[in-house]
């Protein structure tokens, strides 16, 4: 970036105007065009600010070629619309607090900035200020000893009107969002400053408050607990006057922030650090010559001349923006604060962007086909059994369409059916039920007999909101039961049209062999799908009960022989191939489970064959899966968008016979 960076301010109200006043106050930056819903008010913008270019519709704000960075000040609802349009428009984004109205739709923020390859910030203005900044220096030199609380507060009293930003809900109204936030990334700062880290999350969140009429908080309370032991009192209102106040307890004092927030709009605030030690009163004063608005400006102009995506901290950087947001979630949890925007019918059928759901034209996708199955079935099967919101299944769900994944895997087990529903949710809502492939599981144990198959088909039905599945696999098997009465009884279903093929996860292959003998014998359809564990490590100790792998070569071997498909679960060995560091966060238990000096091995060949492709070793995993001599599909189950973009990386690696032969350590 040549010269001062040109910035396009998006929206044009009350907190717009403040920013204004930051970008002309400071050296870095200056003001090249402004976008409102009215041009007048953009032009009366734009009068007051001297400032070139008004628009009238943000459209026309991010077509402007004089604009490098872009100030979404828009309400809450409409940041994640706005700010990834722009990214996609190539421009570098500051987008107000909250970024997104929960922690999900920011995961899909940031990765759209990583996509498009721009800065991206969420506006906390405080953090970039001096006196934030020597906070963290005061801590770090441990000026009241070990830091043990902190108490904070935002809120203020505003009349109840249910068409006002501050209390409607479907502008993300209420205290947590609006300025609970702030508060919340407090604490946590401060938190992590005590172990001398940007941040920390809290491993524990109690909370409870008072709802508005229109479902959104109207002041609320919470106390956050963190691993070091530090506890926060956090509270907010927008129904309420606070002290709007920062206290941080320690074993030889106290430090009080009187103006924590240093939030003034158009004139330079003098910041002050209290610190309390016994009867004595010691006051830092940081001389601040600009507003907190303008050294935010001044933080976005200086990363991006760096050439840096995000900021340095304390401003506030992508994990640090992710872990706020996943905090106050907990706290809205707490208190049942959901926004239309996080329902089917508020979003009334459209993703993030505001568009009906399509695929992206160069999406890297590769598709299958399975026998009796008249669509295509992506190769990477979204795994649905860790999504609890449909503010979290919708935001998933659409990216992994979006980025040509059809195809869904589900049980009647998982999560109690709220998957299950939230699929069915998500299908109705996005009117996409010919265009994926659901796989359903049932027959779980202890419930695995030909009876209760059929009584969790129809209540997976149930839940999907479907009159049929596309693919079914028995969850587990019963030796118990003879193979040919569960032949029969999935015959049937077939018969009646409720599925087109189906399979077993984790039955043995003697079992699926005789099964299949049976409906050869019997002019019955036998199993099509094999849904076992098959891996690049392999499954050292069952991760459950009853888990069986189909991982060494005599059992892939059988699959390839027999015509089989499968459908492989764990197929990355749960994060085996990852790093040390990010294979750590997967905890020991689970590690156990793949660790072996043959796994070991394995992952050494995947490191030395990961540097000659240019892809990470967990890529190499996939493509394993991927690329076998038999027809072939990888369960994978991303929790957000970042590890949706990532596992599709596998897709683009190609393997030969001997290289998949000599990973697994044999002979082609």
């Amino acid at each position: 970036m040549a010269g001062k960076l040109k910035w396009g301010i998006l929206g044009a109200g009350a907190i717009a105007d403040a920013f204004a006043h930051g970008v002309v106050a400071g050296p870095t930056g200056e003001l090249a065009a402004v976008g409102s819903r009215s041009l007048d008010k953009a032009k009366t913008f734009a009068t007051k600010f001297n400032i070139p270019a008004a628009h009238g519709g943000y459209e026309a704000l991010l077509a402007d070629a004089n604009v490098d960075a872009v100030y979404v000040a828009t309400p809450h609802p409409m940041h994640p619309q706005w700010a990834i349009a722009a990214m996609q428009a190539g421009k570098h984004v500051l987008c107000e607090k909250p970024l997104a109205l929960n922690q999900h739709q920011a995961h899909a923020m940031v990765q759209a900035a990583r996509d498009a390859g721009v800065f991206f910030m969420e506006a906390f203005m405080y953090r970039c200020s001096p006196q934030t900044a020597k906070l963290v220096e005061l801590l770090h030199q441990k000026v009241i000893g070990e830091v043990r609380m902190v108490r904070a507060s935002f809120g203020y009293q505003a009349s109840f009107n249910a068409e006002r930003r501050t209390f409607n809900n479907a502008l993300g109204g209420g205290g947590i969002l609006d300025v609970g936030c702030y508060p919340v990334s407090m604490a946590r700062l401060v938190a992590g400053a005590v172990d001398g880290k940007a941040f920390a999350d809290p491993v524990d969140v109690a909370a409870t408050g008072v709802l508005a009429e229109t479902k959104v908080d109207a002041y609320a309370a919470a106390v956050l607990k963190f691993a070091n032991g530090v506890v926060a009192q956090v509270a907010t209102a927008v129904a309420q006057s606070l002290d709007n106040t920062v206290t941080i307890y320690g074993s030889e004092g106290h430090i009080h922030l009187p103006i924590p927030w240093i939030s003034s709009r158009i004139e330079p605030q003098q910041g002050v650090i209290e610190i309390h030690k016994g009867a004595s009163v010691e006051q830092v004063v940081i001389d601040n010559d600009r507003t907190s608005f303008s050294y935010e400006a001044d933080v976005v102009a200086r990363a991006i001349a760096a050439g840096q995506q995000q900021p340095q901290a304390p401003a506030m950087t992508w994990a640090d923006t992710l872990g706020n947001l996943a905090t106050l979630d907990r706290w809205r949890q707490a208190i049942g604060v959901v926004y239309e925007d996080e329902t089917p019918e508020g979003q009334h059928g459209e993703t993030l962007t505001r568009c009906p759901l399509k695929r992206r034209e160069n999406h890297v996708m590769q598709y299958g086909a399975v026998p009796g199955l008249d669509k295509p079935v992506s190769k990477l099967i979204f795994g649905c059994d860790n999504q609890q919101s449909f503010a979290h299944a919708s935001v998933v769900w659409d990216d992994w369409f979006e980025r040509g994944g059809n195809a869904f895997d589900t049980a009647w087990l998982y999560g109690g059916g709220t998957p299950e529903r939230l699929l069915g949710q998500w299908i109705k809502s996005r009117g996409v039920r010919d265009e994926v492939v659901i796989i359903a599981k049932g027959a779980c144990r202890p419930y695995c007999d030909p009876q209760n198959l059929t009584r969790q088909l129809f209540e997976s039905l149930d839940r999907l909101g479907c009159e049929s599945t596309d693919l079914y696999a028995m969850h587990r098997d019963n030796p118990d039961v003879p193979v040919g009465e569960f032949i029969d009884v999935l015959n049937e279903h077939l018969d009646a049209g409720r599925f087109k093929a189906f399979g077993g996860s984790n039955w043995s292959l003697d079992r699926i062999a005789e099964a299949n003998a049976y409906a050869a014998k019997h002019g019955k359809r036998g199993f099509d799908i094999v849904n076992n564990n098959l891996s690049l490590a392999r499954m050292v100790k069952p991760v459950w009960d009853g888990c069986v792998h189909v991982s060494d070569r005599k059992s892939r071997q059988f699959i390839e022989d027999r015509g089989l498909t499968s459908f492989a679960w764990s197929s990355q060995a749960r994060g085996y191939f990852l790093d040390e560091a990010d294979r750590m966060k997967l905890g020991a238990d689970n590690f156990d489970k793949w660790d072996s000096a043959d796994n070991r091995a394995r992952r050494t060949r995947a490191e030395e064959l990961a540097k000659q492709k240019g892809v990470a070793p967990i890529n190499i995993a996939a493509a394993y899966v991927l690329c076998q001599p038999f027809p072939s599909f990888a369960l994978v189950g991303p929790r957000n968008v970042e590890e949706t973009a990532s596992t599709l990386a596998g897709l683009t690696v190609e393997l030969t016979r001997e290289e998949i032969a000599w990973l697994w350590g044999e002979d082609a």
